[in-house]
């Protein structure tokens, strides 16, 4: 699989996410959305960026399950239910992300959610990665 991050200088700079990626490959992994849920179904975590880390490892293990890796991912979609948090929280979910998946940013959107599936969760992402 190659990917390229396009960054028009057109656009305004991009922090923590890419503004468009061309990815080539044979294999599309769609990933499901994932939050802080634990081996036992239950949500952990109690701050936006504890529950972004097991969301975001969450979902990192099922691209890995399917033969992928964090730079693979071609579109993260985040769903949080506190926007305002979520930006203000923005350099600690950066740190997260790059500590989890590298710097390798795939084209992201974070919408804001009255709830989620689990009355818990504050945040839940999914996306889709191309494999080789």
């Amino acid at each position: 699989m190659s990917t390229e991050r396009v960054n028009p200088p057109d656009l305004s700079p991009p922090t923590g996410f890419s503004h468009a990626v061309v990815a080539t490959g044979t294999r599309l992994v769609f990933l499901a959305g994932q939050t802080a849920l634990d081996t036992d179904g239950k949500v952990v975590g109690e701050t936006l960026p504890e529950q972004f880390e097991v969301a975001l490892t969450n979902l990192l293990t099922a691209l890995r399950a399917a033969g992928g890796a964090p730079a693979d991912l071609a579109r993260v979609t985040v769903y949080a239910t506190d926007v305002a948090d979520y930006r203000a929280q923005a350099p600690e979910l950066g740190r997260i992300w790059r500590e989890l998946a590298g710097r390798d940013y795939p084209a992201m959107a974070v919408i804001g959610a009255a709830r989620l599936w689990d009355e818990q969760a504050l945040v839940e992402l999914d996306g889709f990665a191309v494999l080789s």
